[in-house]
């Protein structure tokens, strides 16, 4: 590890800029707040500039790491403490000159902080609170803030950086116990849970206090469907199945002790109008006992607080969370488990997959070739989807019998596939919430649908014109009792119907147990696939 002083400004956004790359849990959407004149910055336009990391992912904020120094060692980072690299830090002055200077030349509509672990997680929040409340104060910035809590920091300090973020997130790294000791041995799941639990509860008491309702506000489509993940929430903890094996996410787990905040009374003494941060918000508490005397400990009686003329709201956006898929064994059965349970427990607006790309060499890891898991990536946001807005559940998708999903269907077909009984159905007369489960129709379609036939009997060119996707649909409607074509409703037949030319034999080949009829105009020209035609066809989609 090299730790360089000398670095300029320029060099240090080249190397925190590409060091934060991996990170994808950066959405903008949620907050409201809008522009005012003498101030910077307006998070109702964030997404408007875009720009594009070097593997496509499309991010519209400056998306930079405090630091990547780190006193940890998880053997899947990039900026794990063994690793021989160039280590540096910005000061809370770089960040706010760098994200103003972004934001005037229109490259910019936010920005996400995210960091390494500088000496100990308080440390670190502590630069991140003084960047963030300099960037709020002083330079009068109003756009978008996503930032990171870290694990282990005081309570305290994460509250406050609640109140200058429109969006935290702690990342969850790994979705089971065993895997987070096997490949991050200095964390654990429960010091993750304690700072999202204080978050909710943060999101929780100002939403109470300002007469909103304690959750998060969903799609409005999700007002029709009875069955939907979030209408399933119980007040009582829930078990999140595979992230700690057989035992249950308790109260004593998850407790983050006491709010450090005094938004704890609930609705009775609620009033409509904003809450401004009261004096224990705005003012230094008493550290901890275990901090007393740190001279970087930022509750010092010289740091800076909100000023409480101020109104301001905690965590506007929620919190979101991000997974690491492919670098252990977990199948996607265990990690919709993982994210169904992370909503229903903790009021999440997005749980993130980031494919595993494979930077150092582990035993534990997979190995350098490995070719990242971007297929499997995109299944599990198409499964998340689908959880969110069309009322599905993870038992609904898989099963322990079928933990993973079919990589060349999108998870709305392979369920629909594994569930031929139900189909077809009459789009005249079927539910909305039926007309969700059929492949080809989203929410606006559906809606439509339920709309346009109230006055007019509807037939597959009127389907289409309503945004139907025929092309997957047919299969599985029927419009007066008819269906578009004469189909057999055979699992296998519409298989190889949805699945192009070119995915054919990737399918057969990961589905032996699967017998069929040959066809001759299919399979005519079939030929025995190299070992490395399965690559060949994946990257071809991607």
């Amino acid at each position: 590890m090299y730790l360089s002083s000398s670095l300029t400004l320029e060099e240090k956004l080249k190397i925190l800029s590409d060091a934060a790359k991996y990170d994808v849990a950066c959405t903008s959407s949620g907050s409201d707040r809008r522009g005012e004149k003498g101030s910077l910055g307006n998070s109702v336009a964030a997404g408007i500039c875009h720009s594009f990391a070097s593997d496509g992912r499309c991010i519209s904020l400056l998306k930079i790491l405090l630091s990547n120094e780190c006193i940890y060692d998880c053997k899947y980072c990039l900026n794990r403490r063994s690793n021989d690299k160039v280590r540096t830090t910005f000061t809370p002055e770089e960040i706010c000159s760098l994200t103003v200077e972004f934001y005037k030349r229109n490259y910019i509509e936010g920005l996400f902080l995210s960091s390494g672990v500088v000496k100990n997680p308080t440390y670190t929040m502590e630069l991140m609170y003084r960047s963030l409340y300099l960037l709020r104060t002083q330079y009068h910035f109003r756009g978008y803030i996503h930032a990171k809590a870290v694990p282990g920091a005081a309570p305290e300090i994460i509250e406050q950086i609640g109140y200058l973020a429109d969006r935290m997130s702690v990342n969850m790294e790994l979705p089971t116990r065993e895997s987070l000791h096997a490949l991050a041995p200095g964390k654990s799941h429960e010091n993750i849970l304690k700072p999202i639990q204080q978050i909710q509860h943060g999101i929780t008491d100002y939403r109470l206090s300002i007469g909103k309702s304690a959750q998060m506000e969903r799609s409005s489509a999700n007002r029709y469907l009875s069955n939907s993940i979030f209408k399933d929430k119980k007040e009582k903890q829930d078990t999140i199945t595979g992230t700690f094996g057989s035992g249950s996410l308790t109260d004593s787990q998850t407790a983050a002790g006491p709010r450090p905040h005094s938004l704890t009374k609930k609705a009775e003494t609620a009033t409509s109008a904003v809450i401004r941060p009261s004096a224990s918000m705005t003012r230094p508490v008493t550290a901890p006992s275990s901090f007393v005397g740190s001279p970087s400990y930022y509750f010092r009686q010289d740091a800076p607080s909100l000023p409480a003329s101020q109104s301001r709201s905690f965590v506007p956006a929620g919190q979101s969370t991000q997974m690491i898929i492919g670098a252990t064994p977990e199948n996607d059965y265990q990690l919709l488990q993982v994210t169904q349970s992370l909503y229903q427990q903790f009021d999440l607006k997005r749980v993130f997959f980031s494919a595993y790309v494979p930077l150092n060499e582990d035993s534990d890891l997979p190995s350098l070739d490995t070719a990242p898991p971007l297929l499997r990536e995109h299944r599990l946001y198409q499964a998340d989807w689908l959880l969110r807005f069309y009322g599905f559940h993870a038992e609904d998708l898989l099963d322990p019998g079928r933990p993973n999903f079919n990589i060349l269907l999108d998870p709305k077909c392979d369920w629909a596939l594994r569930h031929l009984e139900l189909f077809p159905i009459e789009i005249q007369t079927a539910s909305y919430e039926d007309l969700l489960k059929v492949p080809g129709l989203g929410n606006k379609s559906a809606y439509r649908i339920v709309q346009a036939r109230r006055t007019t009997r509807l037939d597959f060119p009127a389907l289409k014109k309503l945004g139907v996707v025929l092309k997957r649909a047919q299969y599985f409607i029927t419009c007066s009792g008819k269906m578009l074509y004469r189909t057999p409703i055979e699992e296998d037949f519409i298989t190889r119907q949805l699945t192009s030319t070119d995915q054919k034999t990737t399918w057969s080949l990961d589905h032996p147990q699967t017998y069929r009829q040959l066809s001759l105009f299919d399979d005519l020209n079939l030929t025995t696939p190299a070992p490395e035609d399965p690559l060949k066809t994946l990257s071809g989609q991607l």
